[in-house]
């Protein structure tokens, strides 16, 4: 009997199209679920009820972690965890518990007034990153490299409407290059360096900027697996910065797009990860 996965998500993109196509070849079927169309509440109300799994891509943190933790309560596998997806979808939370796991992760400061803000120019001087809470893709993430704008700038976060929309972290500058690790179960299975191009300062894969694959690092390796001890096995895109004292963990991302780490290194990772849902299966 054929095992039957559900990909959650809000679309289809060329990931999430690039697994239905290879689930075939591995003797699995592979659907796209609306994650706006479940009507979560219990199993039998779910239209997920006939699937093996559900793969949780949803670009929305929140609604991924929340559909992501009814389906667990309902006995449904899931991919990612309930509890890595929460973990994930704020940086200070995923900051906190990968620090107290011992993992290293840049300095920062949470900044919920403009006292905050002000205080932690105050610590850590410019220039400095302003990064919200909650987001990715490398929205809303603005460098501030001058004190005088570094206030005109926060004014944009108080006229935000909601209390989590204005949580942010401020921290130091770490240069405009980071390097992407994509991972399937504990094994680091692409590994991409990006650097900023253009006059957008951020190295961020989805902003198309340039890239070369990584050699195997065991430093990076380390980091990697304690990011896995920590949340548990699954698909993550973990971006790291390099420093002159070493990696540190920036974010982790729990639905991870990979076409920019693909092309750079030739991986087909969708094969790897269709095989991973496979083996989960067995």
């Amino acid at each position: 009997m054929t095992n039957r996965v559900a990909i959650v998500a809000d679309r289809v993109g060329w990931e999430e199209r690039r697994l239905i196509e290879t689930a075939q070849d591995f003797g699995l079927h592979f659907d796209w679920v609306n994650d706006e169309s479940l009507c979560a509440g219990h199993r039998d109300a779910l239209s997920v009820k006939d699937y093996d799994a559900l793969m949780v891509r949803s670009r929305s943190y929140t609604r991924g972690g929340l559909i992501a933790t009814l389906a667990e309560a309902d006995g449904f596998r899931v991919l990612n965890s309930a509890a890595a997806i929460h973990s994930c979808e704020n940086k200070l939370v995923l900051r906190a518990v990968l620090r107290e796991a011992g993992v290293p992760v840049p300095e920062f400061r949470l900044a919920l007034s403009r006292k905050d803000f002000e205080k932690a120019l105050g610590e850590l001087g410019v220039p400095v990153v302003l990064k919200p809470v909650y987001g990715g893709m490398g929205k809303r993430v603005t460098l501030v490299r001058d004190p005088d704008l570094a206030h005109s700038v926060y004014d944009y976060v108080e006229d935000l409407g909601h209390a989590f929309e204005q949580a942010c972290l401020v921290e130091p500058y770490l240069g405009g290059g980071s390097i992407r690790c994509l991972v399937v179960g504990r094994e680091i299975v692409a590994a991409a360096e990006f650097e900023s191009a253009g006059t957008d300062w951020r190295s961020n894969a989805a902003l198309g900027n340039q890239s070369r694959a990584l050699a195997h690092d065991p430093d990076v390796q380390k980091i990697v697996d304690g990011v896995v001890d920590r949340l548990g096995s699954g698909i993550y895109g973990v971006d790291l910065f390099k420093t002159p004292s070493g990696y540190l963990v920036n974010e982790v991302n729990h639905a991870p797009a990979w076409r920019g780490v693909a092309s750079t290194t030739g991986v087909d990772i969708a094969s790897v990860v269709v095989r991973y849902v496979q083996e989960t299966l067995e």
